[in-house]
């Protein structure tokens, strides 16, 4: 099989474009000020003025952006070029100075050596890497000592039902790839995109495990009962920024996050 990272890659690149137009993003806010941080993450992360943060799997880098409006010294690193292409072009546009780097998560060491404070990755990136162990061992790399981690997650449980949460169709835990070749994107549905994915679903021990095993120590854990995204299907909201699933809303965990220090 072509390596997953380049098949995943050429997913990435392609949605660029549709994200960017979404009102899903909705990048107008964006420039006019709106930060794109959700209240989990900001509640967790809390002062980041004058620290320097690493941003992983940043996408075409919203939220690295709105970290350096806090006040943050933040790098951005994705593997897609169209993502990290548009980064840089919001950066200069916003006068902000935020740095980006394009590669491939697990090579980073071969382009950046130094530490941060902070390292932050959030909703979606989880799914998308093979070897937690090497994860963890990269957090831990950059992190300066005292340094602390910050996941924000969709819940494993999400991701075991099928698209229309009828029904339990993949395992809790990562047994083996999960291929798909699905029409649109969660952020248009209707965006002519049609590319191959190649994903790993991570149960909370596995992920905890490969930070413990390198080191950190887990300061903090909480789960959530909704997405502050509208990004799965058959979503009812139950306020600003909260949604749950039509028909188990208050059942189902749908976000965690993880606080860890090195």
């Amino acid at each position: 099989m072509e390596s997953y990272i380049n098949i995943n890659r050429q997913l990435w690149n392609a949605r660029v474009a549709s994200h960017t137009e979404s009102e899903f993003y909705d990048l107008p806010a964006f420039k006019a000020g709106k930060s794109s941080l959700m209240p989990i993450e900001l509640a967790q992360i809390g002062e980041v003025k004058g620290k320097k943060v690493l941003h992983l799997q940043c996408h075409f880098g919203m939220d690295t952006l709105s970290l350096a409006r806090m006040g943050a010294q933040v790098t951005g690193v994705d593997f897609s070029e169209k993502a990290i292409e548009m980064a840089r072009q919001l950066n200069d546009e916003l006068q902000l100075d935020a740095r980006f780097v394009c590669c491939n998560v697990y090579d980073l060491s071969q382009h950046l050596d130094e530490q941060f404070d902070l390292v932050f990755t959030s909703y979606g990136v989880v799914g998308w890497l093979e070897d937690l162990t090497a994860w963890g061992h990269l957090i831990a790399r950059f992190l300066k000592p005292g340094g602390v981690f910050h996941l924000i997650e969709f819940h494993p449980v999400v991701w075991m039902l099928d698209d229309d949460f009828q029904k339990i169709t993949y395992s809790y835990f990562n047994v083996e790839p999960i291929l798909e070749e699905e029409p649109g994107t969660y952020a248009d549905r209707t965006a002519p995109i049609k590319e191959k994915s190649v994903s790993f679903n991570h149960s909370l021990s596995e992920v905890i495990n490969a930070l413990m095993a390198n080191g950190l120590r887990i300061v903090g854990f909480d789960e959530y009962d909704y997405s502050p995204y509208p990004c799965f299907n058959r979503v009812v909201n139950i306020g600003e920024n909260r949604y749950q699933i039509e028909g188990i809303e208050d059942k189902l965990p749908m976000v965690y996050s993880i606080k860890a220090e090195k």
